[in-house]
């Protein structure tokens, strides 16, 4: 197999699962919490089909993987009413955590099925294509998952974490926050990406959200190796 195609393909396939659980995991909240929106509009599907964003999901993601910039990527966001919320500003939180706890449990299992995999084979044969192909997905599946769970917990309109600090915030801490919203992807932007790109000192990824990545990748590597049992003597 092309190694281009190759590193796309495990990167695309975990990337793609990853985004719409994350999106479907905050519609299933908003259900449970008394908004049925997305449910109505067809949306809590797990077919990739109706989440998929051609340059959120796939053309970004690939680009920077290609690159060697650190990978993200989102899908169609899955419609969320919170006036339609049982309690609109408390629930908004729940809602607005679900993405993230959704991606960390994801890299859960996928630590899990990593280590199996690894107590399934013989480790001292060079394994197969298709047991590297499941086994870099899952790698990804892993990494992936974190980064977009951390990523997401940014408190910067319209990421999650935004969602989650409207539900602790009293409400001139809202009022702010609602007046930033429009603004909230060109500052992710300019902060992001222009400013690294003018002054590499001020690479905001390196310094807040790297740190917390590697640290939960180590404690999923510790799961899996769990999962992996004792090396063979």
């Amino acid at each position: 197999m092309n190694a281009t195609i190759y590193d796309v393909a495990t990167l695309v396939l975990p990337l793609i699962f990853a985004i719409v659980f994350h999106e479907v995991a905050h519609g299933w909240a908003a259900r449970l919490l008394g908004d049925p929106t997305a449910w109505e509009q067809r949306r809590l599907s797990l077919n990739p089909l109706r989440h998929v964003d051609p340059v959120g999901t796939i053309l970004l993601p690939g680009a920077l993987k290609l690159m060697g910039l650190p990978v993200f990527g989102w899908a169609k966001p899955v419609p969320v009413n919170y006036a339609r919320l049982n309690n609109p500003k408390r629930d908004m939180a729940f809602v607005g955590a679900a993405g993230p706890v959704s991606n960390f449990v994801l890299a859960l299992l996928a630590a899990l099925g990593l280590g199996l995999l690894v107590r399934l084979i013989d480790v001292r044969v060079e394994p197969g294509l298709w047991v590297r192909f499941i086994a870099d997905n899952l790698q990804n599946f892993i990494l992936l998952n974190v980064f977009l769970g951390v990523f997401n917990l940014i408190p910067l309109p319209p990421f999650d974490g935004s969602r989650i600090l409207r539900g602790l915030l009293p409400m001139g801490g809202v009022r702010v926050l609602d007046r930033i919203e429009p603004y909230g992807i060109p500052v992710f932007m300019l902060v992001f990406i222009v400013l690294p790109w003018l002054v590499p000192g001020l690479h905001l990824v390196d310094r807040l959200i790297l740190p917390p990545v590697g640290w939960m990748i180590e404690q999923y590597q510790h799961v899996a190796s769990w999962a992996a049992g004792p090396e063979p003597i």
